[in-house]
């Protein structure tokens, strides 16, 4: 791994922990052991230093729906087989940064000149409009019945500790089991309830 790599994944545990404002240059630096000013040479600001871990999360994302989609089968099944894709691609830091970037983000979304999503969103949508009854959806249409699964697939990958407390190891361990199959049940009915 060269330092560039380094400095990211180090970043990217503490946006995951901290969220945007939260976590800093310093504490990052000192996680790795530089100085602030080793790091921001590489980067020049925190703002940067952000839109590289989330462009390392967008090439993720992209890889995975490239991958997803590329095989035979109908385009129901290929929308369902990526999203169960994502629930295993989606753990820990990274998922969790996810979900930060689509739920707490309200001040730096208003002075957000780039968005590193948008790619794999608008992948996912022309994916979306593949399945026979979705042809026709509009943008917002669209985007709602996948904001809603890729909210299951998010808020399931990042919520791990609280049920795993309330519910025990072994009660945790029957949701991780029925989980995929809950997913695809809901992915289904989605696909088979296009508007109107």
């Amino acid at each position: 791994m060269d330092t560039r790599d380094e400095l990211v994944s180090a970043a990217l545990r503490h946006f995951a922990d901290r969220g945007f404002y939260g976590a800093s240059i310093a504490g990052i630096a000192e996680d790795l052991g530089v100085t602030k000013q080793a790091l921001l040479h590489h980067f020049g600001t925190k703002e940067k230093l952000y839109g590289a871990v989330l462009q390392r999360i967008a090439a993720g994302l992209d890889a995975t729906l490239r991958q997803a989609m590329s095989g035979g089968g109908a385009p129901a099944r290929k929308l369902e087989a990526l999203l169960l894709a994502l629930l295993a691609d989606t753990g820990g830091d990274e998922g969790r940064l996810l979900m930060r970037e689509l739920l707490d983000n309200r001040q730096r979304a208003e002075r957000a000149d780039r968005w590193y999503l948008r790619a794999f969103l608008e992948a996912l949508t022309a994916a979306l409009r593949e399945v026979p009854g979705w042809q026709g959806a509009t943008d917002g249409e669209a985007f709602a019945a996948l904001y809603q699964l890729l909210g299951a697939v998010t808020y399931y990958a990042v919520s791990g500790p609280t049920p795993s407390r309330i519910l025990g190891k072994r009660g945790f361990a029957e949701v991780r089991a029925a989980f995929p199959a809950r997913l695809s049940a809901l992915v289904r009915l989605t696909l088979q309830s296009p508007p109107r």
